[in-house]
């Protein structure tokens, strides 16, 4: 691909791509700007290229997930810096305030509070699946697992989803998160 094409390419997937960013950044958009605008600037650059050995979408997906996870242990460092700064300084660490924007509607809050319970692998899995209407093979590509993989976490996320459902007292809850589960 040249870069016309692949400017082109980015543009198209441009929502789907902040989407999962806003996944791998745990719902904080602003991170999740910070890291679509570097990943796009590793594809723009060359410093991430598409070889086409998977879909552009699924590559771009990974090269996302991928600039998340870097931009998440830079933050981790960052932070552990600054408690041992303060520890030396003899004042009090504040940890970062907890960005919980999720949007208004009952259902969708349910069903994320659920999601964001899962283990890491089974969260992606199903949310690539369920959000981004991936294949399981293409969420393996972009989780960098085997697709027997991929299908355990996958499954294995519907399962532990369908249990916590099954224990909900809510009705109305439990209906429509089983909902966006089929």
């Amino acid at each position: 691909m040249d870069r016309d094409d692949v400017r082109t390419a980015l543009e198209r997937h441009h929502r789907e791509s902040f989407g999962w960013a806003l996944a791998c950044c745990a719902q904080d958009p602003e991170a999740a700007a910070d890291v679509l605008q570097t990943a796009y600037l590793k594809v723009l650059e060359g410093r991430a290229r598409f070889d086409g050995r998977s879909a552009f979408r699924t590559w771009l997906f990974a090269v996302i997930r991928n600039t998340a996870a870097d931009d998440r242990r830079r933050r981790r460092l960052r932070r552990l810096r600054l408690i041992r700064y303060a520890e030396e300084a003899d004042r009090p660490a504040h940890a970062p305030p907890e960005d919980e924007r999720l949007d208004g509607h009952a259902r969708q809050t349910q069903f994320r509070a659920l999601l964001a319970r899962l283990p890491r692998r089974q969260r992606e899995a199903l949310h690539l699946v369920f959000y981004h209407d991936l294949t399981i093979r293409e969420a393996a590509d972009v989780m960098g697992v085997s697709l027997g993989s991929a299908r355990t976490h996958y499954e294995r996320g519907k399962k532990r989803l369908r249990q916590w459902l099954t224990t909900d007292d809510d009705e109305t809850g439990r209906r429509s998160a089983e909902s966006a589960l089929s």
